[in-house]
This record gives structure tokens, sequence and C-alpha cells, in this order.
């Protein structure tokens, strides 16, 4: 872990680039803290396991009466084999695909879980340093409490990201590509059909393959998304604006029920009012054509019974005077 400052920093942003959840702009301060320099690792989360035998949720048959919690009134029980623990995967399409359509690349797929990142038939050999995936957010608290740690908030999250650049487009600055080096683990060629690897990497990468920010945290942007506290509201940053009281250490709303919707919100739920927790950072299938989430203003909504291909985490702990 790397001690972070604390201080007082513009969270959100209402540039060309940014969703419109992003918005608006607002002064935050967060007190010092914790945070690990990398996501956590398949090696991390092995000897979790070996320590306590969890069970993380993709290894769990499915609770049909929670999982319509996230669906449209009506939807079907489908049949019990799709019940079957598992977790949605990745899968390059064919060619360009509307971009509306999600399910195109997303696949259910019984099997796969953090042991087995592509489905049954994979395994984590020679992966132990890469971050570990399909960790539902009860999976990452979990962790964090085993760890004697506990999980971020959005705003000590986003304050860390950025490394000290107030305002700045990316966690080292405003240019990308500086000098040409990619600073990221993202997409790279044409999302969702074709990833030509100029980064280096397909999938998730070694934690530390790219360089840190100025706090000296890596993969703050791509590589996998991490999991918050934070419930998530898309109109979070629009009712805590008015609110001075909330500008300092702000932990979220205290419920997802009443909220607002905001066109453009990049993950709109299913299911108004339905739980969601906040993920930040992007992962390796960010495009800037599709979504360019490896910026520290990028949030999405995730339901936290939700693992997939591309969510991982890391643990803060608060910084105690001596």
């Amino acid at each position: 872990m790397v001690l972070i400052p604390g201080g007082e920093f513009t969270m959100g942003s209402e540039a060309d680039y940014a969703f419109p959840n992003e918005s608006p702009p607002h002064r935050v301060t967060v007190s010092p803290f914790f945070l690990d320099v990398n996501p956590v690792t398949n090696d991390d989360f092995a000897r979790f396991i070996k320590s306590t035998g969890y069970l993380t949720v993709a290894e769990r048959p499915i609770d049909w009466e929670e999982m319509k919690k996230q669906l449209p009134p009506g939807t079907p029980k489908p049949p019990d084999e799709v019940l079957a623990p598992g977790s949605l995967v990745f899968r390059p399409t064919e060619g360009p695909v509307d971009f509306r359509d999600i399910s195109q690349w997303w696949i259910w797929t019984t099997g796969a879980s953090w042991r087995h990142p592509e489905g049954p038939a994979s395994n984590l050999e020679g992966r132990g340093n890469h971050p570990v995936v399909h960790v539902a957010w009860e999976d990452a608290q979990a962790y964090a409490d085993w760890a004697g740690q506990r999980l971020p908030t959005e705003a000590e999250w986003e304050f860390a990201a950025r490394g000290g650049l107030d305002q700045a487009r990316y966690a080292w600055g405003d240019e990308e590509n500086p000098d040409g080096r990619f600073m990221v683990n993202r997409w790279t060629g044409t999302f969702p059909d074709r990833n030509d690897r100029a980064d280096g990497f397909a999938g998730t990468s070694p934690v530390g393959s790219f360089p840190p920010n100025g706090y000296g945290l890596h993969d703050m942007g791509g590589n996998v998304w991490n999991w918050c506290s934070d419930l998530y509201r898309a109109d979070t940053f629009a009712t805590r604006a008015d609110d001075q009281q909330a500008c300092c250490d702000p932990g979220g709303p205290l419920d997802s029920k009443r909220e607002t919707p905001v066109p453009g919100d990049p993950s709109p739920p299913l299911v108004p009012g339905a739980e969601r927790r906040v993920t930040k950072g992007g992962s390796f299938l960010c495009h800037p054509a599709y979504c360019e989430s490896y910026r520290p203003t990028a949030r999405r909504g995730t339901p936290p019974d939700t693992g997939s291909s591309h969510v991982g985490f890391r643990s803060a702990l608060d910084a105690v005077a001596p």
C-alpha cells in the first residue's frame, strides 16, 4: 500500500469527452488514507481463498429470486441449467457491430469464475500476477474484511487516480500517449472485433506493466475496473453539488431508489432503482471510440452480484495518526 496524502480536488468533469454522469464537477476534500499500489492479483486472492474457504458469487448456483430483481418485471425464469454457476465473459465479435447491444460481446458462460477466467477450459497458469476478475462486490468486500482493510470510496479512488494532477484528462496528464508510449492497458484496433495488441496485451496484463501515476499507483486506468464502496446513482454529482456538507469525505448516496435518470448514462439500470455499486478506472476493453473510461472521472454502476472478465478491485485503509 501507499499513503495517499489527502486534500481538496475537483471531482467529476463537464468536458466534451465526459459522460453526463460525471457532471457537474465539484470540489471535494478527502482525508489521508492508504491504497493498494496494484489491483488485487490472482495470487493475492488465492491466499484469501486458501485461508477462508470462501466461495465467490460466480461459483455458487444463481438465486433466481435475487437475480430477477435486476431484470424487467415479468421476465420468465430460465431453465435450471442457465442458473448453474458462471459469469460474464467477453468474446470478440466477428466484425463491426452496433455498440448499443452489449450482448453481442458479453456471453454468460457456465463455469467461468476467478479460477477459470474464460470458462471451465481455462486456468490461471502464468497469470498469478494478473488482476483477479469475476469478483462480485460481495467478494471484494469479503477479501477486504479478511485483510483488515476496506474498499475505497469513489471520491478516494478518483483523488488517488489523479496522482496530484487536478483536472487532468488522464492519470498521467492530458496527452494519451506521451512520446508515443501507451500508459494503460486498453483495447487497441477496432472494438469489439479486432484487438491489434499495440499496447502489448489483448486481455488483462500483469500488474505494474505500465508506468505509475504521481502517487506511485499502477493501473488506475485500464486493465480492470475497480469496485468502490459507494452505491451508484447517475445523478450523484448533481445532487451533491448543492449540498456543501457532502464535500468532505463523501461516501456516496444512501440509496439508489430515488435516482433521477440521466440521459446518456453509460450504465442505465435494467430495472429503475435496482442497486448498483460504483466501478472506476475502465479496463482492457475500453477504446476511445467506445467509452474511454480509463479517465479518472469516468464512472459506472454495476450490479453488486455481477462478476465479469474485466472487473477487479483494490483495497484501502484509514490512515491512523501515530
